[in-house]
């Protein structure tokens, strides 16, 4: 007997009237659907139903966009206009592993403080009761992410000069003479 393929990506086309069909369940379904199957972890992709073309990445920004626009929204205009100015920047792709590799830590400390509270608490212990003790623990929790964030910056300056450093002694090797300086009253100009 044939096993059904574990985390299969579910596939979800876009049409041309903006409809988006679920193959898995053969139905149409809305970004609220969309936004439920991230939720719930699972794995899925959305593509254009007439070139194939990979989508997901503007749904996922869709999603976004809603919840910043509705409700309490996740991201300052001062934090969103420093996203901007990384785009096109030499940093860019850094930048992007930066905040994947971060959002990543905060989403496993979350989930372990969830574990735990389950073996304190059981099951009663649902958003509820969890919302609440976040709520209490907000000054701890902010003082937390505030040392965590310190010490993210302070890494990624001790990074930033070890690559200043390594490039100095690659490029020190070669016979390049730094720019000449000017002598007094030779600046290439007649008097």
């Amino acid at each position: 007997m044939a096993e059904k393929a574990v985390n299969q990506t579910r596939l979800i086309k876009k049409y041309p009237n903006r409809r988006l069909y679920d193959t898995q369940t053969s139905t149409y379904i809305t970004l609220v659907d969309v936004k439920q199957l991230v939720l719930d972890d699972e794995d899925f992709k959305v593509v254009d139903a007439k070139s194939g073309d990979d989508l997901t990445r503007s749904i996922l920004l869709q999603i976004i966009l809603e919840e910043e626009s509705g409700g309490v929204p996740m991201f300052s205009s001062a934090m969103l206009s420093q996203i901007i100015r990384f785009y096109g920047h030499a940093m860019q792709g850094i930048m992007g592993a930066y905040l994947e590799k971060n959002i990543q830590a905060f989403k496993e400390v979350q989930d372990r403080m969830s574990e735990q509270t389950k073996g304190l608490y059981g099951q009663q212990f649902g958003p509820e009761a969890w919302a609440q003790f976040m709520n209490m623990q907000s000054p701890v929790l902010q003082n937390m992410m505030n040392n965590y964030v310190e010490q993210s910056k302070s890494m990624f300056v001790q990074m930033q000069d070890q690559m200043q450093d390594q490039t100095r002694a690659m490029f020190g090797t070669f016979p390049f003479n730094p720019a000449a300086k000017p002598q007094d009253g030779q600046d290439g100009k007649d008097k």
